[in-house]
Formats: structure tokens, C-alpha cells, sequence
């Protein structure tokens, strides 16, 4: 039984986080665009409709394929440390850690300049075109998610009392915004319309648009805002006030890039993810790990599966501890040696582990941060998935997700995330805030995750593209933190072992471990911890209990907000499915 059929259709896909979204990708496969068209477009409404969960000072990695080359891609819009940011820099401040929120904690904004550089490359519809929707809901007005006046109600006193731009933004007149009420964002309406104009006096040609919107961003107006917002202090997680290190330099010398992924063969599927950068090869660690083991033992429904899941999930995150990170003396390749799997799958017993066990892949030593063993002192309300934040600015922000497949056999997944409007105050002439995903970085000197300026923090967001037999069949991701990978395995083992459809495998039962340092400041751990929705079944969940696993009762529909999309190389079908969790994700195709 799902809470809604797998969709199935010829014409196009689209599933995403949020149903303006998906409908304003679909709008644009309508119009005769492309997936690439679709997903720029969706993906600025999300920045939009979705601003407790991204914004446009965020970032986002996606792996596409194109219709003419079958080739997994990644587009790399995780913007780097600024040149100013020092662990040295930080530490003379009085800071073991980077803040959760705040000016201090903003690294380059990545998010636009890679969405209009993918339109440029690979769209065929217009910079107005594809930007209608986004600058429609923001002058015009949406309906607020409750999510969102909930969040912006939890951080009233901080934005009243510390964050004023961010008062004015959302607080005006000194009124919450209510669930459902009708919000507008002139001032980000302004950037895109901005945007577009300085494009279009440029040239009438499509792409040089996309180059002259794309220059003004990171070394015209946008970059001039941000550049003299970040000279101003205001108070972050840390308890003080301080200003950011971002500057308009640092926006000019950074673009979006393209990359090759880091890939695994599971069964008869090829998975493509994201480089060392991202925690993308937790999942094929674990994949690699699960692959050595009967398909009778890997249905996350049972105990035995359950378990042995955690387990591999586990020890491919103490890995992502000790390895991960720009600064990384080893490759993903060295981690998915068939030795080093065979010799992590051995540490797999038939009690949960409490450790965090890293390997030593080609014989090096791990080295852990001195923090990373903090544990949290609530761990009932860890990891459940959404943003939470408190009135000091600590936060622990979510993310968006997008997949499209268009008819011609275009596919993308994206994972937009960053930017929060309870990350960063409000830039008042831009109207949306920054970032603060260097808190991923660590202020210890010498790991792969360290802060070190010009490099990428080590983000949780992690789109999939699967292929078989080099073709690409299916794009999927969801937002979560430190548990899109877990959320998207659980995913995965239902359909490609299990047989699922789309939308069984979304609505199937979910868990995941917390068994692993936050990736959110302040980087709290619950070892041994297990989260599950209690329709995994009392008595799958009283097992795993009794194999020492502490088990969080996380209510029947709380865990993972997955999207996917699908293509049948051979007949051309294509199939979407959504999250029903939250009642926000939707799929819509023909």
C-alpha cells in the first residue's frame, strides 16, 4: 500500500520538495524546455518558497546526465572559504568552532552563479524565461509553509533583539508572518529582474545573458551588497558579536565547476556521487560494504537487515570523519578498495557498536578533531530531519531537493541547501541572507576537513544519479543533513534489491543512526543512537534494542523527504515519486 501511485508518462518528470516548485519545472518542460531549464527554474522558486531550507546565499551540488552523453557529471556550487578565514583567524577570536550562524560562518555563495552556469551550458530557454516563476512568487507573493512561520517565530527574540535586517524582513511592523499567508520578497525580486536586465543590454544572445547575470553576481551588485554587509558584527551561535570575512574579492575569484563523480557498481547498478568533498561516498561505502552480503539479509525492514544497514552506515562515517574533506591525503577510490571494504565489513557484529571506528586505508593513521566526541546532552531530539534553531542562533539547518527527466533522456539531481533565513542576517538590499556552511569545517590544523581558505567544507549534501548498463535510470536525493545518505541507502536497498516502485520505497518505513558527530554545529554525537519511525514494527524495534542500539521513537512519519525521478532506457517511460512526510513534496509529469 503507498499514499499515492508511482507517476508514469512519456512527456517529463519532476520531483521536488515543494509543489510550486515542481509545477514551475514542469511549466518550463511545458514550454518546450529542457530538464536543465526545469530544474534552474524550480530550483529558484525553492530559494523563494522554501526559504527556512535555502536561499539564494546557499549552495548545491547536482550529477546530471545530458541526452547526447550518458556520462554521469557532477556541477560542483559549493562555494570555498574565504581568503580571511583562518583556523588561526578564528581561534584568536576565542573560537574552538566555527559558529552555527552568523556573518562569520559564510563561505562563498554558490548556488546562483551554478544554477545560471548550468542554464548557460546545457539550457535552451532564456535568462527571463526561466527566471519568471522565482521573481513571480517573489513580488507577487506565496502561500508561507507553517514550517516557515514556525521557524521564523522560534527565532522572533533574536531578530528582534540582534538581527534587525532580519526583523524588517520578516517581522515587520512587529507581526509574524502567519501559516498560509500571502509573503512577498521585493528586494530579491529586484536582484532577479536585475539580473535579467543587465543580461538582456548586454546581447540578445541566450548564453551571453547567462555570462553577464552571472558576472554581475559575483563581481557587480550582489558581490558589493555582501561585501559591505560582512564589515558589519552581528551576534552568532558563539555568543558574540562578529563581523564576516567574506568579501566581493572572494566572490570574483570563485565559479561553479564541473567535475567528474566518484562511482560504485552495486549489483548490476552503476551509483554516481560526489567527490570527498561532499559525504556522497558514505552511501557507496556502504554499498560496497552491503554488496558482500545476500539480498535475504539487506531489507531494511527486518532486523537483520536493519541492523547490518546501521552497522555499515557506521563505520563509512567514521571514515567521513577522518578522511573527508579537501585536505584529504587519501581518494574515494582508496576508501572502495575491495581489501579496505572487506576489512571494514569484518567489524560488523551482531551488537550495535558505541565507537567510532575510522580504518586506515593504504596503512595511514586516523586523526579525529579533539571534538569529535561530544556527546549530545538531548539525544531524544537529535536528528529527526528538520531545521531546528534556538533564540542564541544555533541551528541546524535542512536542505531542498529537485530531480527532472525530460523526454529527450536529460536527468539531474540537485540538493539546494544553505542560506537559511535563521542562518545569517538578513542583507537587507538583497533581500536574503548567507550562508554558514563553514561550520563544517573543524579548527584543528592538519585534517582533511580543517578550515583552510580556498577550500570546500565537507557539506552533507549529496544528490544520486544510478545508471545500468550505462544508461541512466534513475535521479535521487532528499534533504536531512547528516542522513541524506542513510535516508537515500534505505531508499536504494528497497529498489534495486527488493524490486520496489518509487513511491513504495519513499513510503517504506525509515530510520537512521546517530551514532556519528553532527555535522551542524555544535557537532553533538549520540553513540549507539538509532532513530525509527515506530511503523518499522515493535518487534523489529525491540530487537535492535536488545542488540544495544538506543532507540529514538521518532513518531510513524517524520524520517526523509525523498524525491526521485525515473527513465526506462529501453521504452522511454519515465516515473516520478514524493515524500509524503510534511505534506509538501510533490512529483508531476505526463
Amino acid at each position: 500500500m503507498t499514499t499515492r501511485p508511482t507517476l508514469h508518462g512519456t512527456f517529463g518528470m519532476v520531483s521536488s520538495t515543494h509543489w510550486l516548485a515542481s509545477q514551475s519545472a514542469m511549466a518550463e518542460l511545458e514550454a518546450g524546455g529542457n530538464a536543465f531549464d526545469a530544474a534552474v527554474a524550480g530550483a529558484f522558486v525553492l530559494h523563494v518558497v522554501e526559504p527556512h531550507l535555502n536561499g539564494p546565499g546557499g549552495e548545491v551540488p547536482a550529477v546530471f546526465t545530458t541526452a547526447t552523453d550518458p556520462t554521469p557529471t557532477v556541477l560542483c556550487g559549493q562555494g570555498v572559504a574565504p581568503a580571511g578565514a583562518t583556523s588561526a583567524y578564528f581561534r584568536g577570536l576565542g573560537l574552538d568552532l566555527v559558529p552555527g550562524s552568523g556573518p562569520l560562518a559564510a563561505t562563498v555563495p554558490g548556488a546562483v552563479d551554478a544554477w545560471l552556469m548550468l542554464g548557460q551550458d546545457h539550457g535552451t530557454r532564456s535568462l527571463r524565461d526561466v527566471l519568471s516563476y522565482a521573481t513571480g512568487y517573489a513580488r507577487h507573493g506565496h502561500p508561507l509553509l507553517p514550517r516557515a512561520a514556525a521557524t521564523v517565530a522560534t527565532m522572533e527574540q533574536l531578530f528582534s533583539e540582534q538581527w534587525p535586517t532580519s526583523a524588517a524582513r520578516w517581522i515587520p511592523h512587529g507581526r509574524l508572518p502567519r501559516p498560509w499567508e500571502l509573503v512577498t520578497n521585493p528586494a530579491y525580486a529586484d536582484v532577479l529582474d536585475r539580473l535579467v536586465a543587465t543580461g538582456e543590454a548586454a546581447s540578445s544572445a541566450r548564453e551571453t545573458q547567462y555570462a553577464v547575470a552571472r558576472r554581475a553576481w559575483r563581481e557587480g551588485f550582489v558581490a558589493e551588497a555582501v561585501d559591505a554587509f560582512c564589515r558589519l558584527p552581528f551576534q552568532d551561535s558563539s555568543g558574540e558579536a562578529h563581523c564576516g570575512v567574506l568579501t566581493g574579492a572572494d566572490l570574483a575569484a570563485w565559479n561553479a565547476s564541473y567535475e567528474r563523480p566518484v562511482t560504485y557498481r552495486f549489483r548490476d547498478f552503476e551509483i554516481a556521487k560526489t567527490d570527498l568533498w561532499g559525504q556522497g561516498p558514505v552511501l557507496l561505502q556502504s554499498l560496497a560494504m552491503l554488496d558482500r552480503l545476500p539480498g535475504a539479509s539487506l531489507d531494511p525492514s527486518s532486523i537483520e537487515g536493519a541492523h547490518v544497514t546501521t552497522e555499515a552506515l557506521k563505520l563509512a562515517f567514521a571514515d567521513r570523519e577522518a578522511w573527508y574533506g579537501d585536505g584529504s591525503p587519501v581518494s574515494a577510490a582508496d576508501l572502495l578498495d575491495p581489501a579496505y571494504v572487506e576489512a571494514r565489513l569484518a567489524l560488523v557484529g551482531d551488537a550495535a557498536s558505541t565507537d567510532l571506528r575510522p580504518g586506515a586505508p593504504g596503512g595511514r593513521t586516523p586523526r579525529l578533531s579533539r571534538h569529535v566526541l561530544h556527546e549530545s546532552e538531548a539525544p531524544e531530539a537529535v536528528g529527526l530531519g528538520e531545521p531546528t534553531v534556538s533564540w542564541t542562533g544555533e541551528t541546524k539547518g535542512d536542505t531542498c531537493h529537485i530531480d527532472v527527466v525530460d523526454r529527450w533522456g536529460n536527468l539531474i539531481s540537485a540538493t539546494p541547501s544553505g542560506g537559511w533565513l535563521q542562518s545569517s542576517p538578513t542583507v537587507p538590499e538583497l533581500g536574503f541572507c548567507l550562508g554558514t556552511r563553514m561550520q563544517m569545517f573543524w579548527l584543528d590544523d592538519g585534517l582533511p576537513s580543517s578550515l583552510v581558505p580556498g577550500h570546500r567544507p565537507r557539506t552533507t549534501l549529496s544528490p544520486t544519479l544510478v545508471l545500468r548498463d550505462g544508461a541512466p535510470v534513475y535521479a535521487v536525493g532528499t534533504p536531512g543533513g547528516d542522513q541524506q545518505d542513510q535516508w537515500q541507502l534505505v531508499f536504494l536497498l528497497r529498489l534495486l534489491v527488493l524490486g520496489q516502485e518509487l513511491q513504495e520505497a519513499i513510503d517504506a518505513p525509515m530510520f537512521h543512526t546517530t551514532s556519528l558527530p553532527s555535522s551542524f554545529y555544535p557537532r553533538e554525537m549520540t553513540p549507539g543512537g538509532l532513530v525509527a519511525e515506530d511503523r518499522l514494527g515493535d518487534d523489529v524495534i525491540e530487537a535492535l534494542a536488545g542488540r544495544g542500539h538506543r532507540i529514538t521513537r521518532a513518531g510513524p512519519w517524520t524520517l526523509g523527504r525523498l524525491c526521485a525521478v525515473s527513465r526506462d532506457p529501453e521504452t522511454g517511460l519515465l516515473g516520478a515519486g514524493a515524500n509524503p512526510r510534511g505534506s509538501q513534496g510533490y512529483a508531476c509529469g505526463r
